[in-house]
């Protein structure tokens, strides 16, 4: 009688713990689902995390899709060509302007992301010319204003 009940509550628990050994492994199908998740979270955290640069310099060039600037990276002279999309942020004084709007020769800082070997501008801020230049355009232009006093006779 003893044997007639050890059989079936041993097989019942040989059944239930080779059910969690199957519970436990995972199927083909879900490792590469969940590989192919994790590959596109990855890539989307590469997105995300692009490095954004900055570059300051002078303005060669500027139209309504891209901004050349002439400046120094890294002690060289150097050159960059940015493109200008509708999420590029430009601004001058504070104010938003366009692309068109950026005058050759102004001092710019652009902050860029650089992707398949194409810089892209997030944002471009105009620099206020320093106030030093600034005093030194009006004194020649008081200068110029004012004729010269004539000199004193002598007798």
């Amino acid at each position: 009688m003893k044997k007639l009940i050890a059989l079936p509550v041993a097989l019942v628990f040989a059944l239930g713990t080779a059910g969690f050994a199957v519970a436990q492994e995972k199927k083909p199908d879900t490792m590469k689902s969940d590989t192919m998740k994790s590959d596109t979270k990855m890539e989307k955290k590469a997105e995300k995390k692009a490095a954004s640069k900055t570059a300051n310099g002078t303005v060669k060039s500027a139209s309504a899709d891209s901004v050349v600037v002439a400046g120094k990276d890294k002690g060289k002279e150097a050159e960059w060509t940015f493109a200008v999309d509708p999420k590029t942020t430009i601004k001058k004084g504070g104010k938003a302007i366009t692309a068109a709007d950026v005058k050759t020769g102004d001092s710019v800082q652009v902050k860029y992301t650089e992707a398949d070997g194409k810089a892209t501008a997030q944002s471009v801020t105009v620099k206020a010319p320093p106030a030093s230049a600034k005093k030194m355009d009006d004194k020649k232009t008081d200068a110029a204003a004012k004729p010269a006093a004539p000199a004193a006779e002598k007798k």
